[in-house]
């Protein structure tokens, strides 16, 4: 078999590289035109907007290779925008035209009443198992979805219906999961990302003899009326920040109140009284590539890597941190985030470098999203500076968070947010007076009877902007973030739970998803914080790293609270 993967320069394509080494297939890359001939099986792993990926295919003249290769009846595999530049257009590049195989226009979800992108593990639904088959799919498992755009299903539009192979319901949106149809196979989903589950698929698609990969009958169109809930599960988000030690070597760490160094024994008396208060080391909590690989066996649903110490020099020129994320990814099979450096910089010899360049290099070792926090706060202050009627703004184009969503979608750009409480009397009738919370007469000592505002702050809290924590949400929302990592500088390390507050206030203020961090000590933190804001995920560090928490026995909380979890 001579199985080649189509990369059009966008995104991450190693984790499906990685995967595919995993089940021990050897591949090739679409390198030149002429490769497409040589092919007898293709995966086509897009990442990122539907316009990205067609400019993309046509700058490096595979486009009409690509046509001619599915007209050829040759195998071929589409993965999320692999499937979408099958059908004919999209309304998230209205001038760029798909391949219109499919006679159907992909387009946005509908955020009036759910977050956008759709992003998180959901289930599958088949309509046509008898005829198709289930290509390795099952219907009690959960893939992973991360997009802003789809294709409807609408049985009525029988032309496009016969290619449908299974859909999934997001709200009460049903659409297209898979599509499957003579020698065409593609899924929406990323089953590269997807676990145990996908892997499955692809071991199960891979095994399959060509010939019968090449002759599906059609799908009979099918009525798939939405039921009254879908099948998205809550995600529990694993986080290790790393940074050199002192003797150089990158460490997982953990701080409290952001405070990363152990704290230093009692003074002796003497001359070394000072550095003994000051200078404890690092705190260890294990190496990031071996915690990687213990989360995601434990069940993550997601990981993230943030590089705190990033700031001090130039992200594409810390080659330890970039083989860490390329090691990550050859071991975790469901998405990796990147934080840290996610900015314009400069290197030490001069050179600029673009945030979109960083985020293309963490991307082309094996990340799935990249973080940016500092940055996004002098973005949407200046964003709100350039407004003339006191409202949020417009963004100029240039920001990190605009240029890495136009080209890999908004749905690779997370944005991580660092409020902390500023105190005022219950009757403050300053600026923020909308955004105040108030404290409860069964609250604490230092709560009762007032109320706070959440003010953001930079570089890891050491800074405070004159900027509320809504302000900058629904900033970076507009400025094109598809996520929000909400920290709490309050919260974090006291193991007493999420600020609910906090993450409700944000949850309702924007139409992305949320993912609540800071102060988790037990599992039922976690079902507090679902039941309560509804918020998308939960994410924690400590209490996994030093293992006094289990990702399992936070899932099992859930699952007996009657939350959807992946299991």
């Amino acid at each position: 078999m001579g199985l080649y993967l189509l990369d059009y320069g966008a995104g991450n394509v190693r984790s499906l590289a990685n995967t595919l080494t995993k089940l021990g297939h050897e591949f090739k890359w679409i390198s030149s035109p002429g490769d497409f001939d040589k092919a007898t099986s293709l995966i086509f792993p897009g990442v990122g907007a539907f316009g990205s990926a067609i400019d993309g295919l046509i700058a490096r003249g595979f486009l009409e290779p690509l046509r001619a290769y599915i007209d050829s009846g040759r195998p071929y595999f589409g993965i999320c925008i692999g499937m979408q530049v099958l059908f004919q257009s999209s309304t998230e590049s209205p001038t760029s035209k798909g391949l219109g195989l499919i006679p159907a226009t992909i387009a946005e979800f509908d955020n009036t009443e759910k977050s956008v992108p759709h992003m998180g593990w959901n289930s599958v639904e088949f309509l046509d198992t008898e005829d198709k088959g289930s290509e390795g799919l099952d219907e009690s498992s959960h893939y992973y979805f991360v997009h802003s755009y789809r294709a409807k299903y609408d049985w009525e539009n029988a032309a496009a219906a016969q290619w449908v192979h299974a859909t999934t319901q997001y709200g009460q949106e049903v659409f297209v999961a898979s599509v499957r149809r003579t020698n065409v196979f593609g899924t929406q989903f990323h089953p590269e990302k997807s676990g145990a589950a996908g892997l499955r698929l692809l071991a199960a698609w891979l095994r399959a003899p060509e010939a019968s990969r090449a002759a599906t009958p059609p799908t009979r169109p099918t009525p798939r009326m939405p039921k009254p809930g879908d099948g998205l599960t809550k995600r529990i988000v694993a986080c290790m920040d790393v940074r050199s030690n002192d003797d150089g070597d990158l460490v997982v760490t953990k701080g409290d109140q952001y405070n990363v160094r152990e704290k230093a024994p009692a003074p002796a008396d003497g001359p070394s009284a000072l550095s003994t208060r000051t200078a404890g080391a690092v705190r260890n909590l294990g190496k990031p590539v071996a915690l990687a690989a213990r989360y995601y066996a434990a069940g993550a649903d997601e990981l993230c890597l943030m590089n705190i110490t990033s700031f001090r020099h130039s992200p594409l020129r810390d080659q330890p941190m970039l083989a860490v994320v390329r090691a990550a990814a050859e071991t975790v099979f469901v998405p990796l985030t990147i934080g840290g450096g996610i900015k314009d910089t400069v290197d030490p010899d001069g050179t600029p470098r673009s945030a979109l360049e960083v985020a293309g290099a963490y991307f082309r070792a094996g990340a799935d999203k990249v973080s940016i926090a500092t940055e996004a706060v002098f973005a949407v202050e200046r964003m709100r500076a350039r407004a003339t009627d006191g409202g949020v703004g417009e963004g100029d184009g240039t920001s990190g968070i605009e240029t890495i969503a136009r080209a890999y979608g908004r749905q690779a750009v997370v944005v991580s947010i660092d409020p902390r409480r500023v105190y005022v009397d219950a009757d403050d009738n300053g600026p923020y007076r909308d955004e105040l919370v108030f404290g409860k007469p069964d609250g604490s000592e230092r709560e009762r009877g007032r109320a706070w505002w959440y003010q953001c702050t930079v570089r890891g809290g050491r800074e405070d902007r004159p900027l509320s924590v809504v302000q900058l949400a629904k900033g970076v929302e507009k400025l094109g973030a598809g996520e929000i990592i909400l920290n709490s500088i309050d919260r974090d390390g006291t193991g007493l739970g999420f600020d609910v507050d906090l993450v409700a206030l944000v949850r309702k203020s924007v139409r992305i998803p949320v993912v609540a961090s800071s102060g988790a000590g037990r599992a039922d933190h976690f079902v507090e914080v679902f039941k309560t804001t509804n918020v998308e995920a939960a994410l924690a560090a400590g209490i996994f790293h030093r293992e006094e928490v289990g990702i399992n026995e936070v899932k099992n909380a859930l699952s007996v609270a009657k939350i959807n979890i992946r299991l």
